[in-house]
């Protein structure tokens, strides 16, 4: 049987030119008198997406003999990217996780008024460093915050702040695993949760209990290689968090309304050395409190129709939520327990409320957010895992493409937390001083000198948004100056 077609020759080429095509994207297009066949074209946009287009390629012979076969498969096929609610989850799990637990003990510290208005201006501070970091991310089509920071401070920096993610996320998974030995364990003046159900047991041995949960029920959660994967327990956590807050502020109004709460201080106390003391390490642990950009390139990048303006739009509904979040709670908490207010409130709950069900509420709140901890980790032992993984394996493929590596550096990680668990005495304390230091730096420090140092390229800053990197930069070099100094000074009180 003979064949239509004729080989080409040896010598000769074909070369393929992408005409641009002014009726591209119509929904009645006209081409031109020569004819066109299709191509599929492998693109990136302004943004930084990938997508697929059909463009044509010119020739000058029709032959209708021809017959084209290609594959649009991929191109009906649903995007596996997290959408607004799945961001928005992802975003409020980061902010929301152990560092609410220590909101009521600083407005022990504070006094209500000056304590909310701060929560208020902290959420404020940190909206416009997202919006900043965001902007600038897209600019420089960065996929981490260490590259970020790369386009815009050069390498070393880079490294400072990738050092910096890496002490910031780690102790705070150390601060979950405290909080949760602490509540279902018990501690030194507080009855664990386990000790109330079922008396004495081996969950008595505090360390055993954390081993046991972590290898139960958070390695699972880790060994995940997508942040997008995460978007239902983050939607979960964050009910989790809500119930908490319903429950604490719903007792805290029914006691006020009877008149069984004392009536609590507005202002912060300057009455003593110790309280002038107390109030500048507050700060430091009010600025920790919103800190959530060394998740927002991951969550940006795996966000369905991306563009900065969408982000921006996560990040100011996070931030609503989140005040809102955090200002019953550190009132509500208050109110409660008022002087006797630990810096961990959740071990406030193993005493009666003095009210009816009150065993009963003191199990909802403390059980639920132990398994709001539980599903707040994997959310930042992911960016943990990718700092340094970026930092160690730097040039390496990525690590979703590496299952070996990512599992190794996960089950590194777990144990080293673990280690840190058993040695760090109160949240407080790990509070302190990654509030004065990481913290502040991811938080404020950086955003504002990346939004400084790129601010003359692309869309330039405004007048408005460079005081506020100014502000926000002195703010940030005077809280981790006056944290640090004061935290040293406080401990060597604590020892003499």
């Amino acid at each position: 049987m003979e064949s239509g077609y004729a080989p080409v020759p040896k010598e000769s080429f074909v070369e393929l030119q992408l005409q641009d095509n002014q009726n591209y994207g119509s929904q009645n297009p006209t081409f031109s008198e020569k004819n066109t066949y299709p191509e599929f074209i492998h693109d990136e946009d302004g943004e930084g997406f990938v997508t697929h287009r059909i463009d044509y390629l010119e020739t000058g012979v029709l032959d209708d003999d021809i017959d084209i076969d290609y594959d649009t498969s991929h191109l009906t096929e649903k995007s596996s990217n997290s959408g607004v609610y799945g961001a928005v989850f992802n975003l409020t799990t980061t902010v929301i996780g152990a560092g609410i637990m220590a909101l009521p003990a600083t407005m022990k510290v504070l006094g209500l008024v000056v304590g909310v208005i701060l929560i208020f201006v902290m959420g404020i501070l940190s909206e416009i460093s997202v919006e900043l970091l965001v902007r600038f991310t897209v600019q420089c089509k960065a996929l981490s915050y260490g590259e970020v920071v790369e386009q815009a401070l050069g390498k070393p920096a880079k490294i400072l702040s990738e050092i910096c993610i890496i002490l910031n996320n780690a102790g705070v998974l150390v601060v979950y695993l405290i909080i949760m030995g602490d509540v279902m364990s018990g501690s030194q003046n507080h009855v664990g949760v386990f000790d109330q159900w079922l008396g004495e047991g081996f969950w008595d041995h505090r360390k055993l209990l954390i081993l046991i949960v972590l290898i139960l029920f958070l390695t699972p959660l880790c060994v995940l290689d997508r942040i997008d994967s995460l978007s239902l327990t983050s939607a979960a956590s964050v009910a989790l968090a809500v119930v908490f807050v319903v429950v604490a502020f719903g007792v805290a109004f029914i006691k006020l309304v009877r008149g069984e709460i004392e009536p609590p201080r507005l202002t912060p106390d300057f009455g003593s050395k110790k309280a002038i003391l107390d109030l500048l390490v507050v700060i430091p642990i009010m600025s920790n409190a919103f800190v959530c950009h060394f998740n927002l390139q991951p969550i940006y990048n795996e966000l369905e129709g991306r563009s900065p303006q969408k982000m921006n739009r996560i990040g100011r509904i996070t931030t609503v939520l989140c005040i809102l979040v955090y200002c019953s709670t550190a009132i509500s908490g208050y109110l409660l327990f008022g002087i006797d207010t630990e810096s961990d409130v959740l071990t406030n709950f193993d005493k009666p409320l003095g009210k009816e069900f009150s065993n009963a509420i003191n199990y909802i709140v403390r059980v639920g957010y132990i398994l709001h901890l539980v599903l707040v980790f994997p959310v930042i032992h992911f960016s943990l895992r990718q700092t340094v993984d970026a930092l160690a394996f730097e040039g390496s493929a990525p690590l979703h493409e590496s299952r070996k590596r990512c599992l190794g550096l996960t089950f590194t990680l777990l144990a080293l937390i673990f280690l840190g668990s058993t040695s760090i005495p109160s949240i407080w304390t790990a509070f302190k001083f990654t509030g004065a230091t990481t913290a502040v730096s991811l938080g404020y420090t950086f955003p504002a000198l990346i939004a400084l140092k790129l601010g003359g390229q692309g869309q330039g800053l405004t007048n408005r948004e460079r005081v506020f990197s100014c502000l926000m930069l002195c703010f940030g070099i005077m809280v981790s100056v006056v944290g640090v100094v004061t935290n040293i000074y406080s401990m060597q009180s604590d020892s003499d």
